[in-house]
């Protein structure tokens, strides 16, 4: 236990030391207007339970330990002097008694963290939380170690009630010993009290280096009530990191698309007396020009900007430029900066760096632990995936959804104020990956956490029925989030993609985003398949669906469970891939889907489990083992249903030969679809989840393969998923004890995807990567990727024969369309390779072939071909 040291002799020093040295560091709140936001110096927790009013820093939410961490000084390793200052008191405005409640600072925590993650500690104690040091509602000074909650003082006299006090903490070293003293004034007096500890030898430890912050602790019953000016710090102990910030622009993401940039930055709530617009700005040469403005958009604080006439044949330096303004008439201008690179147009290989999940922290969240392992349940920020990924040199980045986790992650919802709530974890995501979405074009896509919901079923965007709540609501169908909120959340998220295809509004206004996207020749259709999909539980009262999962024993999912006239994509969004999966225009050569969720149901649960709510209680397990009790699940929150929806859609993305990339799963995989037989349709890759809490598997019966390769892995080969829909597994990244610490993280299989398009093979490459594996050291990926294929394997369908084989001369690389003329449909269209394509066809008949650039004047159209069993004739086509 520290020991006590006589105090009244040192605070009188280090009050009077105080008051005459330059400041390492000094608050400005005394000149800030009024806003819901510390400023860029300072990480608050949570962002919605401190503001600035009146010039003062106010801590206003429920909840212990609420914390505001200092982001441009720490406590360093030396033991040398440090002094810290704050004027507090309790906001008379809420008439609350100060009782129970205190305040002050927080010393020495997350010592050996990234500071992002140091940034998050508050609401539970635990190891490396570090020291508290505050003054109770009674005036008496007190030092808490938040690791040892045994470990506290508390000074023998208090200074009673008061309106406000100057709090000081300094830490000196003296000999072996180190003093960590903390003492307070009433303001306009002289009085002060203050305890504080000796550490010697092995406690001087105590006082490790880490983040320093201000702590406002209140009652659970009563928000916090305190108010903070004039914080300052000195001393040799104090290590500067000026550019240690967030905000006011606290990232950026962008995309690049036939010559067209959009570009969003994304602030920090600031106020209407700050700056309304953010400019963009070019470097030419040595300086920096303004080509446009932008301005702000509530709620959300997005700024976005687009550009048609853009220079996509150089990398261009850019920054993103906003003043904040001061209640005193000064201003700052604050710089964000990235670079726009050229189109890759010319590049042999385009590489896609894909991500979903994103948990911050391990279960079950900050604030419903008694106790938080601050070393090794903080997953944020992900600097081990951000590396690794960056070392693929990945040409665009994907992040398929669950960018934010309403509850747990790393708290839990705020319904009262979710406005704040979202943006303080969607904040998160831009401190974590900005380094990487300032200089790639990224695709970012919402799913149904980041709109506050654990299932999804959109239904046009109508609201969930009143008087229903939590799961009994979301299988009725709808949003449970105002439209207000899911459009903040969509444009925060999807502002800079492209226009949509067709901007219509869904119901109660809630805006659309689905469009395609152009960049290095690969043609990019991002859809949103939640937004139109139809609620199982109306539709299917007899299967009694809870949560998504049904709940009569004798309902059969393969037999029973579609629904024709169930809604998946909906159809404006397969109006849109029929027409997408035509235009080869600007050079593509490629055809992606994005979206959400794969179009199966890859997943299995222990035999007569009724739903997934069992799989945290599931064993982990080791290498090599396999569970063989586990059945094909059918969860109706996967696009494995409905089932003829599902089929829609596949049919019209394999028209272009499309693979497809998503997330959700939290269960990385590899897959090719089937409609009418295995193999008939496309590639898809689930890629791993960046964190997760719900470690889905796959461990198929050995009897259910309808085909397997011979010396495969047990899991893979023909199946029916829970559905019955046909799937061929290729690979899959199962939970399994990997033996990397911290296991909470890394025994749930966690990752990323690395998706590679060769231009001139036109191969595919899929491969799931772990976080912990470094890829510039020479380490893999999951076992079984990669896996590998051709470009015409995502038609895979047996053809009934071939039109002649076409011989093109004055054009190389031409688009070839394949029509069938019984129907009037288009069979497929497709970019070849070279000068020379033979077009299989599926029905026997007369079909059409066009050739060239569509759209354009260079096409040739050949009709009344018919099919031979095998490559044969030639037909010339001349240029």
């Amino acid at each position: 236990m520290p020991r006590s040291a006589a105090l009244l002799p040192l605070l009188a020093i280090a009050f009077t030391v105080a008051g005459g040295r330059e400041p390492a560091f000094q608050s400005r709140w005394r000149t800030s207007p009024d806003r819901d936001w510390a400023g860029p110096e300072y990480w608050a927790n949570r962002l919605q339970d401190w503001r600035v009013r009146d010039g003062r820093l106010q801590c206003i939410g429920r909840g212990p330990l609420r914390t505001l961490h200092l982001l441009t000084h720490r406590l360093g390793r030396r033991y040398a002097d440090f002094r810290l200052s704050v004027r507090l008191g309790w906001m008379q405005e809420l008439d609350i008694d100060p009782g129970g409640r205190n305040a002050g600072f927080l010393i020495g925590s997350g010592p050996g963290l990234d500071y992002r993650a140091a940034a998050l500690i508050h609401h539970t104690v635990g190891p490396r939380a570090g020291i508290y040091a505050g003054i109770d509602g009674d005036g008496r000074p007190f030092m808490r170690d938040l690791e040892n909650p045994l470990r506290v003082s508390t000074a023998q006299e208090a200074l009673g009630a008061f309106d406000s006090v100057t709090l000081m903490l300094s830490g000196r070293a003296q000999g072996d010993a180190y003093f960590l003293e903390v003492g307070a004034r009433r303001d306009g007096s002289a009085d002060s009290v203050g305890v504080g500890w000796m550490l010697s030898d092995t406690l001087r430890a105590l006082v490790r280096p880490g983040s320093i912050g201000l702590v406002c602790n209140p009652t659970d019953r009563t928000p916090g009530g305190v108010w903070f000016r004039d914080w300052t710090g000195d001393g040799l102990r104090l290590d500067p990191y000026p550019s240690r910030t967030a905000g006011p622009v606290i990232g950026s993401q962008h995309t690049l698309s036939r010559g067209t940039l959009k570009l969003t930055a994304q602030l920090m709530p600031v106020a209407p007396g700050d700056a309304r617009q953010v400019e963009l700005q070019v470097r030419e040469g040595f300086s920096w020009t303004t080509v446009a403005r932008a301005p702000i958009v509530l709620p959300g604080y997005t700024a976005t900007f687009e550009l048609d006439d853009w220079d996509d044949t150089r990398d261009i330096d850019y920054q993103l430029a906003y003043t904040l303004n001061a209640a005193d008439g000064s201003s700052t201008t604050h710089f964000s900066r990235g670079t726009v690179g050229r189109d890759p147009v010319d590049e042999r290989e385009i590489v896609v760096a894909a991500f979903t999940g994103n948990h911050n922290v391990a279960h079950p969240g900050i604030d419903r632990a008694g106790q938080f392992d601050w070393r090794t349940d903080v997953w944020f920020p992900h600097a081990d995936i951000v590396d690794h990924a960056r070392d693929h040199d990945p040409d665009l980045l994907f992040f398929s959804g669950d960018q934010v986790y309403e509850t747990a992650s790393p708290t839990a919802a705020d319904r009262e104020r979710p406005f704040l709530d979202y943006l303080y974890k969607w904040y998160l995501w831009h401190w974590a990956f900005r380094e990487l979405t300032a200089e790639i074009p990224t695709v970012t896509i919402p799913d149904d956490h980041d709109v506050y919901q654990g299932n999804l079923w959109g239904a046009g965007g109508v609201a969930t029925p009143e008087g229903l709540a939590g799961t009994a609501a979301q299988d009725a169908g709808g949003y449970r989030m105002s439209p207000e909120f899911v459009n903040m959340v969509q444009r925060t998220q999807t502002s800079h993609l492209p226009d949509p295809y067709d901007p219509r509004p869904v119901a109660r206004g809630i805006d659309v985003y689905y469009t395609d996207l152009l960049y290095g020749g690969l043609s990019f259709a991002v859809l949103e398949d939640r937004k139109w999909k139809s609620p199982p539980g109306p539709l299917l009262p007899e299967a009694r669906i809870q949560n998504g999962w049904p709940r009569d024993p004798e309902f059969d999912p393969k037999i029973e469970a579609d629904v024709p006239a169930a809604a998946l994509l909906g159809d404006r969004q397969l109006e849109f891939l029929e027409e997408w999966a035509t235009d080869w225009s600007g050079g593509a050569w490629m055809k992606v889907v994005l979206s959400q969720t794969l179009l199966a149901n890859v997943a299995t649960l222990p035999e007569g489990a009724t739903s997934d709510a069992v799989i945290p209680s599931l064993a982990i397990l080791e290498p090599g083992e396999y569970a063989e009790s586990d059945r094909p699940a059918a969860d109706f929150d996967s696009n494995g249903w409905p089932q003829s929806g599902r089929d829609a859609a596949l049919r019209a993305m394999r028209k272009a030969f499309a693979v497809h990339i998503a997330g959700d799963g939290h269960l990385a995989s590899t897959i090719q679809y089937g409609i009418d037989e295995w193999g008939d349709a496309g590639y898809a890759m689930c890629v791993p989840s960046i964190a997760n809490f719900w470690p889905r598997r796959w461990y198929p019966p050995a009897d259910a393969a309808v085909r397997r390769d011979p010396g495969a892995l047990p899991y893979a080969g023909d199946f029916e998923d829970g559905f019955g829909n046909k799937i061929t597994v290729h690979a899959v990244a199962n939970p399994q004890r990997f033996g990397i610490e911290p296991e909470r993280l890394h025994d749930r299989a966690p990752g990323y995807g690395i998706v590679r398009f060769g231009r001139e093979s036109r191969e595919i490459s899929f491969a799931a990567w772990p976080r912990w594996a470094d890829p510039a050291a020479g380490d893999g990926p999951y076992d079984g990727w990669p896996v590998t294929f051709a470009q015409p394997a995502n038609y895979g369908a047996e053809p009934i024969g071939y039109l002649p084989r076409l011989e093109i001369s004055g054009m190389t690389d031409p688009v070839v369309q394949v029509i069938d003329e019984a129907s009037n449909a288009i069979v497929y269209t497709l970019r070849i390779e070279g000068t020379s394509y033979a077009p299989q066809v599926f029905r026997e008949g007369r079909h059409t072939v066009r050739v060239g650039e569509l759209g354009g004047r260079r096409v040739r159209t050949i009709t009344g071909l018919q099919p031979a069993p095998g490559p044969g004739s030639v037909r010339p086509v001349n240029f």
